[in-house]
């Protein structure tokens, strides 16, 4: 259960095998075993998301909002929808929310996002020809400051010490050392 209802996960590692200290947050227990019903009430789902967002699309451009649609969600049950957005500043998205509701027949929830969590929705690869960190095993954004560059000797050149999201790379924190009973930033 991901706080939104069952959802469909896939078990990586078993739960003995889980180093405590590489926890960053509580994690999610296993129901049971998807069943054949689950596995294709999330194809059903996953039909019905691309069908919301091209729906949200649709509205975003007729009402002329300034905002970008990057991905949309549903729980196993699909009883709503959470549609997720960036945008140069804020947005009045009432009348947005109020016809994908009646449009879907479904709950609905929009999210603005920022740069980083951007591209962990676009994905992509780093500069150093790795899947985005964010993208890949980060559950959480932790501060990431130039005295971090300065301290490894790097260049602080902007174009060389940040990401595709436009912010200082994530790894940039991965070498710093962090006081007793921090967040452990998972490496690899």
């Amino acid at each position: 259960d991901g706080g939104r209802g069952p959802e469909i996960g896939r078990v990586v590692i078993a739960a003995p095998q889980v180093i405590a200290s590489d926890i960053t947050e509580p994690l999610k227990p296993v129901l049971r075993l998807a069943m054949d019903e689950d596995k294709k009430k999330a194809e059903t789902n996953k039909e019905r998301e691309r069908e919301a967002f091209l729906k949200g699309k649709e509205l975003i451009a007729r009402l002329r909002l300034p905002m970008k649609l990057m991905n949309v969600d549903s729980p196993l049950e699909g009883d709503r929808f959470t549609f997720y957005f960036t945008s140069e500043g804020r947005v009045d998205f009432r009348e947005l929310a109020r016809e994908l509701s009646n449009s879907l027949k479904a709950k609905v929830d929009l999210r603005q996002v920022g740069p980083r969590d951007e591209a962990k929705i676009t994905g992509g690869y780093g500069r150093c020809g790795r899947i985005l960190c964010c993208a890949n095993h980060l559950t959480e954004f932790t501060p990431v400051s130039i005295k971090m560059a300065k301290e490894q000797e790097l260049s602080l050149n902007p174009a060389k010490i940040s990401g595709s999201c436009g912010r200082l790379l994530c790894c940039l924190a991965y070498e710093i050392e962090r006081p007793a009973g921090s967040s452990h930033v998972p490496v690899y």
